[in-house]
């Protein structure tokens, strides 16, 4: 005679297959969930170089918010990852070939964008901005107000906030950004040579950087330092005021 399971048994048994399908489910949600905040509303980015620092470190991993600029626009002192217009990474910031399960995770959330296709400054103009360095302190203006920028990196014997002088208007549907390593960022002032002259188009932007969640050590809320602008008129009202 086959014995029959004891019910204990039986218990056993379902409560453990019941746990592995439950466990499956909540990481296959998980996994949706991750796809479907990486695709619509938050990325992670990995830090390739130099040229926001100290703001942002090589190896830093930031958060960006992919509702910028589609619903939400652009703001000056926003920092935005945007991809490359063409020539704006150099061959120094290649990274090695992430493996495929690197690949896997990236593509679901898990892991920082590790690619080569994508730039992050901050923006300094919006459309129809006259942006100006520099003032007699050094300072870069902004329709004709200076701005002192807390955020820029400036080495030992030099005072300007650019080592570069220019005068630009940003033509409709661009941006003028800026690293906040000034002198140590190949951002809008060393392509106004090059047939786009530096501006970054804005459907080009991928989002605003608001979180370093990597290393935790460094762990904080990126700021847009909206107090620098505020005294900054729109390019509309200070076309009236002529």
């Amino acid at each position: 005679m086959t014995d029959t399971p004891t019910a204990p048994a039986r218990q056993r048994r379902g409560g453990l297959l019941g746990f592995l399908r439950d466990l499956v489910v909540i990481l296959l949600i998980a996994f949706l969930i991750s796809f479907l905040l990486k695709t619509f509303l938050v990325r992670s980015f990995y830090i390739p170089s130099g040229s926001m620092e100290h703001t942002l470190e090589v190896n830093d991993r930031v958060l960006v918010n992919q509702l910028v600029p589609k619903i939400v626009p652009v703001q000056r002192g926003d920092i935005v990852v945007f991809r490359d217009p063409g020539g704006w990474l150099g061959p120094s910031v290649a990274q090695p070939a992430p493996s495929q399960f690197e690949q896997l995770l990236q593509t679901i959330g898990l892991a920082a964008d590790t690619s080569n296709d994508y730039v992050i400054k901050r923006v300094i103009g919006l459309p129809g901005d006259r942006v100006v360095c520099c003032d007699a302190q050094g300072r870069v203006s902004v329709n004709g107000v200076s701005i002192t920028e807390p955020y820029v990196l400036i080495p030992e014997g030099q005072t300007a906030a650019s080592g570069i002088t220019f005068d630009v208007t940003v033509p409709k549907g661009k941006l003028w950004m800026m690293g906040d390593n000034r002198y140590n960022s190949a951002d809008s002032r060393f392509h106004m040579n090059e047939p786009g002259k530096g501006f970054l188009p804005e459907e080009d932007v991928v989002g605003r950087a608001f979180l370093l969640n990597w290393p935790l050590n460094r762990f904080t809320w990126l700021s847009d330092y909206q107090e620098v602008f505020a005294k900054v008129p729109a390019p509309s009202a200070l076309s009236d005021s002529r």
